[in-house]
């Protein structure tokens, strides 16, 4: 168990990060093995689906989401009616942003006698990542959370707290999702570290580099191959001026193929005066996000919207980027990140057509008043 001594000094008791990595690599091939032999074996796709995402998550993977759609596929062909199928059906859906396609499925799950508490939780995820029923949402990720005081649990709430605003609580229930850890994994806490990172960084009203920056240390310093706490640290040493740091940290991500750490080295690059090498990544890493739009549009359209808006430098196609995740997931940050470009690329129309959209289906709500749109107005005349 993880005490406040702890995670002040960042000492935390866990297996090795590179070890676990390896680890991960090694169970992931033996499960897939497993479901060859057997493709009816009990709880070996789900594990699957557990060990893809965490690939995706953790070590920037992305060929992870292509397995996982091979195994929704495979499912079909040999089991095409269980409850299995529906629900890896729906989780898959759900990890690749494809959230309407989930919902479809979770009907189908519950009618073929799928696990209830799984049910549940892909169901309040879906609705989380959608913006859907907050208040609901909320009562409900307050009352499991505290059944549970479970690091499962108490992440998602302090998520949610943090979209609506409240950044201390999120803060405190980040850390106590901390405190309450039981096990020696280093991914779960690399994980809390990181969103840690991002609340301070970039969620709170006015971002605090240095206290973000400590947490994603702390991410990789329990796991050295965290592709995005990797990318998310090198983009403060960047605003720091200091981007050699920034590609020292970024160099070794270079093979997991992710595009944003190809865009940031660029970045970092370019701030040397390494023009030409920095050229040459900004196009591999417009190449990568065009892949990746192409296989997994709904799942990398903010991404895509940030590079394009960026150092991709293309207005027109961070704006339909950015509207196509408000349409798949109309959360009030997403109309944020799309007003924002609206503006900035100069689309008067299209920004006011957002933040009607936007006051529309948010301006009731106490988390709006706290959001940029609520202050912003703007002259369809001018």
């Amino acid at each position: 168990m993880i005490d406040s001594a702890d995670i002040d000094s960042g000492c935390y008791s866990v297996t090795d990060g590179e070890i676990a990595a390896i680890n991960l690599g090694s169970a992931r091939r033996r499960s897939w093995e497993r479901l060859a032999r057997d493709p009816a074996a009990p709880g070996v796709a789900e594990l699957i689906v557990e060990q893809e995402q965490m690939a995706a998550q953790f070590l920037g993977d992305l060929g992870a989401l292509e397995r996982l759609e091979a195994l929704a596929m495979h499912l079909d062909r040999v089991d095409a009616m269980s409850a299995r199928t529906a629900l890896v059906r729906a989780q898959v859906a759900s990890t690749t942003h494809c959230f309407a396609e989930a919902r479809i499925y979770l009907p189908q799950a519950t009618e073929r006698g799928a696990p209830a508490e799984a049910l549940d939780r892909l169901t309040l995820s879906i609705d989380q990542a959608c913006g859907t029923q907050l208040d609901a949402l909320l009562e409900a990720r307050r009352s499991m959370a505290a059944k549970s005081r479970s690091l499962e649990d108490l992440v998602p709430l302090a998520a949610l707290l943090a979209d609506l605003r409240e950044f201390d609580e999120a803060d405190a229930t980040y850390r106590r999702a901390l405190q309450g850890y039981r096990d020696v994994s280093p991914f779960a806490v690399a994980w809390v570290c990181f969103q840690l990172g991002v609340l301070w960084g970039e969620l709170v009203d006015e971002p605090r580099a240095s206290r973000a920056a400590e947490w994603y240390r702390r991410a990789l310093a329990l796991l050295p191959s965290y592709v995005k706490a990797r990318v998310h640290l090198a983009e403060i040493h960047a605003s720091c001026e200091r981007p050699d740091e920034a590609e020292s940290l970024l160099l070794p991500a270079l093979a997991s193929g992710d595009p944003e750490v190809r865009w940031r080295l660029a970045d970092a690059m370019a701030m040397q005066g390494r023009l030409a090498e920095a050229g040459q990544h900004l196009a591999a890493a417009r190449s990568g996000f065009e892949l990746l739009l192409e296989q997994h549009l709904l799942a990398f359209a903010d991404h895509g919207a940030e590079f394009y808006a960026g150092s991709g430098n293309d207005a027109a196609r961070a704006l339909d980027l950015a509207r196509t995740n408000v349409a798949n997931r109309p959360t009030l940050r997403a109309y944020e990140q799309a007003y924002a470009i609206a503006v900035d690329a100069g689309e008067a129309d299209a920004a006011i057509e957002l933040l009607a959209a936007a006051t529309q289906r948010w301006g009731g709500s106490a988390v709006f008043r706290r959001s940029p749109l609520a202050t912003c107005c703007i002259d369809s005349t001018s």
